[in-house]
């Protein structure tokens, strides 16, 4: 399936998806936003449609944004029905709280008349209504077979062009349930994320654990990693997920060591640099940023290029080997200058 031009499944690549957070109704705040996405390598965006209000605005959102737009709907189906007739590139939307299945009918009857997907989504406040109130299933199962019920009906109305998430703030319950759906499942692609994850930190860690499982076994198609953060920080983190568990990569890892007593540069200010310096770099490079010497070269020998800190100085080492010594202050611009000699980039 395509969500615009982005393919979802079958093979395609993991795509990386974020969600704006600044009003629909100001198109303008909200394009500048999908930009930044789109600069650190975001491929789908999803917007709000919370009112009638905001219809103007994503018809403008949609004209005009680089990536693909899926328009986010809970509740009202005649928002989710204008979405498809205002250029959304696919629809997210929860059955379960769209109410009846008549208004689900509607939605699928206008996004099979616009030609666009349908992300079904399944969350505690979303269950299927004859599965919430099973007492023999446990709460990941009352996910998945909600889930599977409502991608029966869909397959009723003769609509297959979905993607199916069940989500949890749960790190191993996301991993449980995307499990099961997949061998319940096994031709739908699946949306993988964990939901109202928290903070920086604490978000980070559970999408680390949760989708690294996941896609380490071979399940999921498309991730959204959700941070209460700018959702610049939400694509930055869900590629270097994908590239530690070896499904993806864009641009450079920077490894860099914890420092300790040997170190005598500010390690943390040189290693934040560097990072923001390699962000414009479309080489997949590794690219290392340590304390000493010892810790240079040596512990750090399978980075294609780094720099080591020592007292005033710095040593450049490509492929384990050293290659310069340069002034402290002039380490970063001699690093690049070398990333740009040797590899193009």
């Amino acid at each position: 399936m395509l969500v615009g031009s982005v393919p979802i499944g079958a093979g395609a690549p993991v795509a990386v998806q974020s969600m704006t957070t600044t009003p629909t109704s100001d198109p303008e705040a909200t394009l500048s936003q999908i930009g930044e996405l789109a600069a650190e390598g975001c491929e789908i965006a999803r917007v709000a449609i919370p009112d009638a209000a905001s219809l103007g605005g994503f018809e403008a959102i949609c004209a005009a944004s680089p990536l693909p737009i899926v328009a986010d709907v809970h509740f009202d189906h005649h928002l989710a029905i204008e979405a498809c007739r205002r250029g959304a590139s696919a629809l997210r939307i929860n059955p379960g709280n769209i109410g009846s299945w008549e208004r689900v009918d509607a939605v699928i009857e206008a996004a099979g008349e616009a030609g666009i997907p349908i992300r079904i989504g399944v969350n505690a406040g979303s269950l299927a209504k004859d599965v919430e109130v099973r007492a023999d299933l446990t709460h990941a199962e009352k996910l998945v077979e909600s889930a599977v019920s409502f991608v029966r009906h869909f397959a009723k109305r003769d609509f297959s062009d979905i993607v199916v998430s069940a989500k949890t703030h749960s790190a191993m319950e996301t991993v449980e349930v995307n499990r099961l759906l997949s061998k319940a499942l096994p031709e739908v692609p699946l949306h993988l994320g964990v939901t109202e994850a928290g903070d920086f930190s604490q978000a980070t860690v559970k999408n680390s654990v949760a989708l690294g499982i996941l896609l380490t076994e071979g399940i999921g198609d498309t991730v959204r990693v959700s941070i209460t953060a700018p959702p610049v920080d939400e694509v930055r983190v869900a590629w270097q997920i994908l590239a530690a568990v070896g499904v993806r990569r864009r641009g450079p890892e920077i490894v860099s060591c914890p420092t300790c007593a040997r170190c005598s540069i500010d390690l943390m200010s040189l290693e934040a640099e560097v990072a923001r310096r390699v962000r414009s770099v479309d080489a997949p490079l590794c690219v290392a940023v340590m304390g000493c010497e010892v810790n240079g070269p040596g512990e750090a020998r399978a980075a294609d290029i780094g720099i080591a800190g020592g007292h005033g100085h710095c040593i450049l080492f490509a492929g384990g080997e050293i290659i310069a010594t340069v002034a402290q202050d002039e380490a970063v611009d001699a690093l690049m200058g070398e990333i740009a000699a040797r590899f193009g980039a």
